[in-house]
């Protein structure tokens, strides 16, 4: 009788907290990058959706940058397990643990996965004096040239760093192309255009204006297939289509709080996110930046984390085998 006593006891405390959660106290989404990136974007366009469901809810962001998004990952692992401190990060989530073999955090274990938000298409692009004009023609040119050449990415574990990586273990040059690292995607791609540097790989959000106006030249998609309702970047072909097996590179975005906090309340973060996806103005915003809202099983934290924990894997293996780390 006295367990039975404790165990409703427990279950009217879970109910509590929910119906309670979140009260008076701001949640904070901390994002593990600098203001005014995609990242960031996201995170304060989901913060407005999300209060649309959370009665007092008021979202709040806080850039934690530096190291990769793990010190801002870090500090999210360490809060106070109450739903009122949150991550939200994009595919670096499972890039880390392959970059750095010192992590302060395990991925799979110190955080409650709460779902995925949105996935970012990634283009392969070329500085605008390359002589190709198609991907075949440009993968034989890589092949034939790639020691002469070089390719940049906006730093370590950054959405350019891990597609470019992952394209170049599946490509097979004869001789690697040196990597150029940036301090951001901006130097990165203003190198790019002026010439500079010879390829890069990055997000829509961050290519397809220079694509559009002719500034660089584009030459394939990352996603399993192109991406045919795109007003204009259906005309370019898939990796996978163009014989990369197996290649479908997205960079997603994720909602985590820190582990143990009580089941109660990432229900309630859940249901506020899941809404959030289907909100139509949160929607636009997500189009807008070029990104994909995500509809599918993934928005449950079981099937999130089933996903992050095969990016790990996928990742790994390709930064094993180039044999560089962060640490």
């Amino acid at each position: 009788m006295k367990r039975l006593l404790v165990i409703a006891a427990a279950i009217l405390t879970l109910v509590a907290q929910a119906q309670n959660f979140p009260g008076t106290k701001p949640i904070s989404i901390v994002v593990p990058f600098t203001a005014g990136g995609p990242t960031d974007k996201v995170a304060r366009d989901l913060g407005v959706a999300m209060s649309k469901t959370l009665p007092g809810g008021n979202f709040v962001v806080e850039n934690v940058a530096g190291a990769g998004g793990t010190i801002g990952a870090s500090k999210v692992a360490r809060a106070n397990p109450d739903g009122h401190t949150l991550l939200l990060f994009h595919i670096g989530m499972a890039a880390t643990p392959a970059l750095y073999r010192k992590l302060s955090y395990k991925p799979l274990e110190d955080f409650e996965y709460l779902g995925m938000v949105n996935d970012v298409p990634m283009t392969l692009i070329g500085k605008p004096q390359l002589p190709a004009n198609t991907y075949r023609d440009f993968e034989n040119y890589i092949r034939t040239n790639g020691g002469k050449l070089n390719i940049a990415h906006a730093g370590l574990g950054s959405a350019s760093h891990i597609c470019g990586m992952l394209w170049q273990a599946q490509l097979e040059t004869k001789e690697a192309m040196t990597t150029i690292p940036f301090g951001g995607t901006a130097p990165a791609m203003n190198a790019l255009v002026g010439g500079q540097v010879d390829v890069m790989c990055d997000q829509t959000t961050n290519t397809t204006a220079q694509i559009e106006s002719g500034r660089v030249k584009a030459f394939a998609v990352t996603t399993a297939k192109p991406l045919s309702d795109h007003k204009f970047l259906r005309y370019y072909p898939s990796l996978q289509e163009m014989g990369m097996k197996g290649f479908d590179l997205t960079i997603w975005h994720g909602l985590y709080a820190p582990k143990g906090t009580p089941e109660a309340i990432t229900t309630a973060l859940n249901e506020a996110l899941k809404k959030a996806l289907k909100d139509p103005e949160f929607i636009k915003k997500q189009v807008d930046l070029g990104a994909l809202v995500v509809t599918d099983k993934r928005v449950q934290p079981a099937e999130h984390k089933k996903f992050v924990a095969g990016e790990i894997q996928k990742i790994k293996t390709a930064v094993d085998a180039s044999g560089k780390y962060a640490d």
